[in-house]
């Protein structure tokens, strides 16, 4: 909340405000932190120049906190519910675990962490809604992240193949070897240009070849 009042407070450098941003990501990121600040930039249209459009970090800023205000309400539940079940001898965690809980390099959406530019296009409320209610038991047709009804694309692992999510390169099932593999980016990124936004223009539009499919 304090970093949220920075990224409001326009009597602070735009640069100060938008270090806040980034460190709310820290607290709270549904793709990643890499993946979450890139989608933001376009959710938000944060241009490469924050003078062109100073507002558009509040933007970023409340769809996050829209976003998190979900999760934790979510999170809250699961907790309680998680003191119930070791009171009653239930110690172990039942699937399916909670999404918060799934580790980047086993976890499905292993993909954002090592493409930033794959991340479903959802808002992150939606994400996050989408997400609890999977949790809830819900049957969603489509990509469990993303909701795309398209076919999956194969992608090579080096010694076999995996399908990917055509819209967010989420994997529904490891390799046949049992593990998840890296996945090589189609578009070479750097944090530095990532976080300087060189995939935007002043107008708050990606650049090409960065515009999201």
């Amino acid at each position: 909340m304090t970093h949220r009042a920075r990224v409001h407070d326009a009597r602070l450098p735009l640069r100060r405000r938008h270090s806040a941003l980034r460190t709310c990501l820290t607290v709270f990121a549904p793709y990643g932190l890499r993946a979450t600040y890139h989608h933001l930039t376009l959710s938000a249209r944060i241009p490469r120049n924050l003078e062109a459009d100073p507002d558009a970090q509040v933007r970023a800023v409340e769809e996050l906190y829209e976003a998190r205000v979900l999760w934790l309400a979510r999170a809250q539940e699961y907790a309680s519910q998680r003191r119930a079940e070791k009171r009653a001898g239930r110690r172990a965690v039942a699937d399916p675990r909670p999404w918060w809980l799934w580790n980047w390099w086993d976890g499905p959406h292993r993909a954002w962490y090592e493409d930033p530019f794959r991340h479903p296009s959802l808002r992150l409320p939606e994400y996050v809604r989408r997400q609890n209610a999977i949790l809830d038991g819900a049957a969603l047709p489509g990509c469990p992240a993303c909701g795309d009804e398209g076919p999956l694309e194969p992608n090579s692992t080096g010694h076999g193949w995996v399908e990917l999510c055509h819209g967010c390169a989420w994997a529904p099932e490891p390799c046949p070897c049992g593990q998840r593999h890296r996945l090589v980016p189609d578009i070479p990124y750097g944090w530095n240009e990532t976080w300087r936004r060189t995939h935007m223009g002043d107008d708050g539009m990606p650049n090409s070849p960065w515009r999201p499919g």
